[in-house]
Parts: structure tokens; sequence; C-alpha cells
């Protein structure tokens, strides 16, 4: 399984614009810059988070992006949902069915349950987490995701 680029860099955008101080935000050169990343990529990130509801834009030539809701009300698994889509859904098995119309597994596939139970665990641990949760030093962020791990173990083991 790979985090998509597209992911990964629209998550650091989110991070960026979260610990950002301007009340004008950042602006789509001041994010590229920051980040590394090509001021036409980070269009596109950002058209993305704003179209999906997590940032809005500051009108005028210094204006800049903002989070839309506060940090510790914007879902991880969420924004990366709509960053890239879940790693398995039920259209899944429609689109890798091969050469044929209908997967020839299509009544009793033992690796669709695996993808759903993966797919199961990782909403389980990201619907936990918030924006909030990794804006700090990731040695905080790995105590925090750590406990919530603990707490997925527990739920799941009981």
């Amino acid at each position: 399984m790979k985090i998509t680029a597209q992911e990964e860099y629209g998550l650091r955008i989110m991070l960026r614009i979260a610990r950002c101080e301007d009340p004008q935000g950042m602006s789509i050169p001041q994010l590229s810059e920051a980040e590394g990343l090509s001021t036409p990529y980070v269009a596109k990130l950002t058209r993305l988070l704003r179209i999906a509801g997590f940032i809005n834009s500051t009108p005028g030539h210094k204006g800049g992006y903002l989070l839309a809701t506060p940090a510790d009300r914007i879902n991880v698994n969420e924004m990366l949902k709509a960053m890239g889509g879940a790693l398995f859904d039920r259209k899944f098995c429609g689109t890798h069915s091969g050469a044929l119309n209908l997967c020839t597994n299509s009544v009793d596939c033992s690796v669709r349950s695996l993808w759903q139970i993966i797919q199961y665990n990782i909403d389980q641990l990201l619907d936990k987490v918030t924006l909030q949760d990794l804006i700090g030093s990731e040695k905080g962020a790995e105590k925090l995701l750590s406990h919530v791990t603990l707490l997925n173990e527990k739920e799941a083991f009981g």
C-alpha cells in the first residue's frame, strides 16, 4: 500500500495553513516555497482542499488560505479521503474485474474481505486523529498516535 503524493502534500499543506498565524493565511507562492512544491501543484491541492470544504481563501492580492473550521474539528481520515479516496470501497471490485465485465470472484472473494478489514482498521485509527493532533512536534504526535493505537487495540480485544 502506498500513500499518494497528493495525500501527503495535501496533509502537509493543511498543517502549514493550520500553523500559520497571519490573519490573511498563506498564499500559494508561500505554501509552494515552504513545502518545496511547484506553484501549479500547490494551486491544484488548495483547490481540492477548498472544494472539499477544509480551507477558505481570503480575497485580494495579499490573500491566502485559512482553515475553514478549527484544526481540532478537521478529521484526518476525511481529509485524506477527499485528497485520494479510500484504500478500498464498494466500487473497487467493479473497477478491478480484469478483462471481464464482472470479477470472476464477485460472489465469494476472500481478497475483498482482506481489503475490507484493512480499510476498517485504517478508518478506526484515522477517525480518531484531528489536524490539531498533528500540529505539534513529531515526538508529540508520535506519543498521541501511540495512545490512539492502544485505545484501538483495547476496543478490538476487549
